[in-house]
């Protein structure tokens, strides 16, 4: 099977390259859905592949667009990958480049992760600077001094990081690095290139998301020696060399709490698994406070319950274990609907309140004051055409979609699939009346859902 096959609704002919979700709001939800591997883990963690010159197996890797894209990026490197459904088998035991191409990392920010893998195994890495959602300027600044700390010349210009290691030994150095932000990328980063460095490195102010945990275990299981991951402290203490392993990552937590959410708004009862419930603290908790129930039915598995009165309540978003920025927008979707005003404050992306124009479409009242959204709740949503404009906005609008009156259009799928396996087709499993559509089709006829009882 080829990395292409993980690309999520492939379009068959050009007419078909922009589809639309049509989203027929109101069916209740029932069921059970099956949360896929987690988006951000598999990304960093197929970066962090390239430390070992043998061949790796990645298990719960999720198709998406974006590990389709890091899969091509890893595969001009020079890097061997074969897919097998979920599984993902990675030899990165010849990289014959030591350049990213920019045709591909202008498409996805987490292709900036090899810039450590390569530094460590080659002593060499040139990267353009990196693309993504627009929802923030996320500097690499942070990246660039830890790496320079370690020993490494690393110059910027005209678009490209130019990172090579000083001296003769060929090794980065081990060294303390503090983060003025506890960033997931720069620690994930300084984490992978510390793996090969001479010496001890210590991370202090280190992100803590379970994602970084996810990496470090990855790392080890590969011979890395790495403690405290998941505290703000992160020590590694280099090896020379790694090799062979089978892992499997986590399940998506943003996915899990997507579901969730997926439950409330529409006032349903669904049961998720497999989930990693410590993972979602901060998430369930603000969903009791609306008032509903999330309940354990076992290890891995939440089950969700709402009442039909959901109650206004105040989020702020912040590093783990606060609550998680890749939550926001589902949640003020949530709250469009929820008695009273709540206060939305997004501290981690400056640019990330661009799915409130979009909700106020569908009827939702929500003013914006700075980083701060007020939302008055409103008894009704009304199906209206709209424009996904990042991966998470875009969740959120088909949230609003599955909960307002009549029909909504949800255009930008793009941006959907970058993060979300087949989350159309899952909430279709669930009870959804909700259609992907192709080109020019007359889905009013074709497409109209039968009557829910």
């Amino acid at each position: 099977m080829t990395l292409s096959s993980t690309l999520p609704n492939s379009p068959a002919s050009p007419e078909e390259s922009n589809p639309v979700l049509h989203i027929w709001g109101g069916a209740p939800l029932s069921g059970h859905v099956t949360i896929s591997g987690a988006k951000n883990s598999a990304l960093v963690i197929m970066a962090g592949a390239l430390l070992c010159p043998q061949e790796c197996r990645i298990r719960n890797v999720p198709s998406l667009v974006d590990v389709t894209r890091m899969g091509e990026i890893l595969a001009s490197l020079g890097v061997k990958l074969q897919q097998q459904a979920d599984c993902l088998n990675i030899d990165a035991s010849h990289i014959s480049q030591s350049k990213a191409p920019y045709e591909l990392v202008s498409q996805l920010r987490a292709s900036f992760f090899v810039i450590g893998p390569l530094l460590a195994r080659l002593g060499v890495a040139r990267i353009p600077l990196p693309g993504g959602c627009a929802i923030g300027a996320r500097p690499v600044d942070l990246h660039v001094r830890g790496l320079q700390a370690m020993g490494a010349d690393v110059q910027i210009d005209h678009g490209m990081v130019y990172a090579n290691i000083r001296g003769t030994s060929n090794r980065l150095q081990g060294a303390r690095i503090y983060l003025d932000y506890p960033s997931v990328g720069a620690t994930e980063t300084l984490m992978m290139a510390a793996t090969l460095a001479d010496g001890e490195t210590i991370i202090e102010n280190a992100a803590q998301e379970p994602e970084v945990v996810d990496l470090a275990n990855f790392c080890r299981a590969m011979g890395a020696k790495i403690r405290g991951a998941g505290t703000n402290t992160i020590i590694i203490s280099g090896v020379p060399s790694l090799h062979s392993t089978d892992y499997s990552i986590i399940p998506d937590r943003v996915e899990a709490g997507t579901f969730l959410v997926a439950g409330a708004i529409t006032h349903s009862e669904i049961s998720l698994s497999p989930v990693l419930p410590n993972h979602l603290a901060a998430v369930i908790a603000k969903l009791q406070a609306i008032g509903v129930q999330v309940l354990s039915e076992g290890p891995n598995r939440l089950r969700v319950v709402s009442t039909h009165r959901h109650i206004a309540t105040d989020i702020e978003t912040l590093p783990y274990p606060g609550f998680p920025t890749d939550m926001q927008a589902q949640f003020m979707a949530l709250l469009t609907l929820s008695e009273g005003d709540s206060v939305i404050t997004e501290t981690v992306f400056e640019n990330r309140l661009r799915h409130v124009a979009e909700l106020s479409r569908m009827g939702a009242d929500i003013r914006v004051k700075g980083n701060h959204a007020i939302i008055r709740g409103v008894p009704v949503l009304s199906g209206a055409p709209v424009v996904a404009t990042d991966l998470r906005a875009s969740a959120a609008l088909v949230l609003a979609g599955l909960a307002a009156h009549g029909k909504t259009i949800i255009q930008g799928l793009h941006h959907l699939d970058r993060g979300y396996e087949n989350l159309d087709t899952k909430l279709k499993k669930l009870g959804a009346r909700i259609q992907r559509v192709y080109g020019n089709a007359e889905t009013d006829e074709l497409l109209a859902p039968t009557k829910v009882g």
